[in-house]
């Protein structure tokens, strides 16, 4: 069975649409017109080895929070589409990423219960043309409409893109972690018959 996904979302303020294949080799396609934004989402891909494509578009003559949010909320779609019943699914995955002089944990759970805890702090509100507020915003539409139990911690770090680095390629490993096949695992890692 392919773990793939195709999700589009159109508002009054943006367009997005996502390609995603779970058992893919990393390789990515991104445009979100926001150049930061497509480099994190590039390590992401790469660090999960998950084929991802991403055009969005947005209202960026207002802000970028518009642009980021929706394709947070259509890659977690996605995720959730691709996963589908996450039977045999290892389910957990945690990593420690170092960045340089940055070190950055994430731990998460492909839980279907939607919880962000995001305990990062940055230097400034700027990584190249990014607002550090949004990596918050971005990360909570993906695990709440991917229904992922997400921990995301700095551990240290000062330079804001060393920090954005770390967690996204920590991100990305963890992920790619709890979404492994285990043969040994019959259903789904759980008691209750279902996640």
């Amino acid at each position: 069975m392919q773990r793939t996904a195709e999700v589009s979302r159109k508002t009054a303020e943006t367009k997005v649409s996502v390609k995603l294949n779970i058992d893919g080799s990393g390789i990515s396609k991104v445009d979100t017109q926001i150049g930061f934004f497509d480099h994190m989402l590039t390590l992401f891909a790469r660090h999960a080895l998950i084929d991802l494509e991403v055009i969005s578009r947005g209202d960026l003559n207002v802000d970028t929070h518009h642009t980021i949010e929706d394709t947070g909320i259509v890659i977690g779609r996605a995720i959730s589409e691709a996963l589908g019943d996450k039977a045999s699914i290892s389910r957990y995955g945690t990593a420690f990423v170092p960045m340089d002089e940055a070190l950055a944990m994430v731990s998460l759970d492909l839980s279907s219960r939607p919880f962000l805890h995001f305990e990062v702090e940055f230097s400034g509100e700027k990584a190249g043309d990014m607002d550090t507020e949004m990596f918050e915003e971005f990360f909570r539409a993906l695990a709440v409409h991917g229904g992922i139990t997400l921990h995301i911690k700095l551990i240290h770090g000062k330079n804001n893109h060393h920090i954005a680095e770390a967690i996204f390629k920590a991100f990305g490993q963890a992920f790619r972690k709890a979404c492994e096949k285990d043969q040994r695992i019959k259903g789904v890692l759980s008691t209750k018959g279902i996640l």
